[in-house]
């Protein structure tokens, strides 16, 4: 098998993709540091945003994103940026915003880019945001799946674990994709600091199982396997971007969830803030698939996961099978994270020369 089962053709959907998510503004201090910035830059940016972005960006699909914004003008600011994206702003839930962010705000995320021995820096401002509020019953996902019609359903863990409510409209968004045919990917991207403040203790793992026993494709590297689904892995590895332990964990659960048609995964070996070790692998149909392991420099290292997702999502819709799905999901990444912002500013013409070989040369 070398093609995703189930995969509707383009003219019976409104949409491409659709992505469940919270959407943030991402303050960015440039070559600075958050501690002693005086200006900051603004992106948007969101794990799950940010792959319906790509899918339209760089690769031309049509794409829209469900999350929650307040009426307000930080609001107002979010759904510019969404729609100078080209992503479809017309499931956007709106919240009727106090002024002060009391009752509903947006979520903030400052990131400085990092450089040789100093990482890269994250530190999020997002507690009681609009999309951390949304609710199951808020979303008409029938409409949404059937009458406008979608091919392919991105959501992720960072979504999931913002609360309790978020959780189960994550579950409800993805029973609603199956029932009508959408093809599901879901990026556990695990984040400890937001499933410790759940109320249930075992939510991770309990809500990342449930979840990944519906969707098509699942992604994730061993540390957010381990921490999602309880998948024990070694404690030390010699080389992270040595793909073999992630072919034994798959060949161990892939029994365990039969739903799943791709296991995929990003390699990345840190080797500083700006230069990483890269590289992609992707499992179908028992089959291996991977990317060779290059060095990449690093000008600002996020979203090149979510780089690779999408590139992943638009080879298979456009039928190429999986090796050029983790190759086209390994080029478009790498590239994410030579542009400042969480999205990669390229077109599919320089995702192709890279994918084609080509080198760093002067284009002329």
């Amino acid at each position: 098998m070398t093609e995703l089962k189930g995969l509707k053709p383009a003219d019976a959907c409104r949409w491409d993709c659709a992505a469940l998510g919270e959407v943030m503004l991402r303050l960015d201090p440039g070559e600075g540091r958050i501690r002693t910035a005086r200006t900051f830059q603004v992106w948007e940016g969101g794990g799950e945003y940010n792959v319906a972005r790509g899918l339209r960006k760089t690769f031309g699909l049509r794409s829209t994103v469900v999350t929650a914004l307040p009426r307000s003008e930080t609001g107002a600011l979010v759904e510019d940026l969404i729609s100078q994206g080209g992503v479809g702003t017309s499931h956007i839930l709106w919240r009727e915003a106090d002024g002060v962010g009391r009752n509903t705000r947006v979520g903030l995320n400052f990131t400085e880019r990092g450089f040789g021995p100093r990482g890269a820096l994250g530190c999020s401002d997002r507690a009681n945001s609009s999309a951390s509020q949304m609710r199951p019953d808020e979303v008409d996902w029938d409409a949404l799946f059937e009458t406008e019609g979608v091919r392919w359903l991105h959501t992720g863990g960072i979504f999931a674990a913002l609360s309790a409510d978020t959780a189960e409209t994550t579950l409800a968004a993805i029973r609603a994709a199956k029932r009508h045919g959408v093809i599901v990917s879901y990026d556990l991207n695990y984040r400890a600091s937001l499933w410790s403040s759940h109320p249930d203790p075992d939510a991770a793992r309990r809500v990342n199982r449930e979840i990944a026993g519906l969707v098509d494709v699942l992604v994730g590297d061993e540390y957010a396997y381990a921490s999602c689904l309880g998948i024990e892995t070694p404690e030390t590895r010699v080389d992270p971007c040595d793909g073999r332990p992630f072919d034994a964990l798959v060949g161990r659960i892939a029994g365990e969830l039969p739903n799943v048609q791709v296991f995929a995964a990003t390699l990345r070996d840190p080797i500083s803030a700006s230069a990483n070790r890269w590289g992609g692998v992707l499992w179908l149909g028992g089959e291996r698939y991977a990317t060779p392991v290059t060095d990449v420099a690093i000008l600002d290292r996020v979203g090149g996961g979510d780089g690779f997702v999408s590139g992943l999502a638009w080879a298979f819709m456009e039928g190429l099978g999986p090796q050029a799905a983790v190759d086209y999901g390994t080029a478009h990444g790498a590239i994410a994270m030579t542009t400042p912002g969480d999205n990669a500013m390229t077109s599919l013409a320089e995702v192709k020369a890279l994918v084609g070989g080509r080198g760093a040369a002067a284009v002329r």
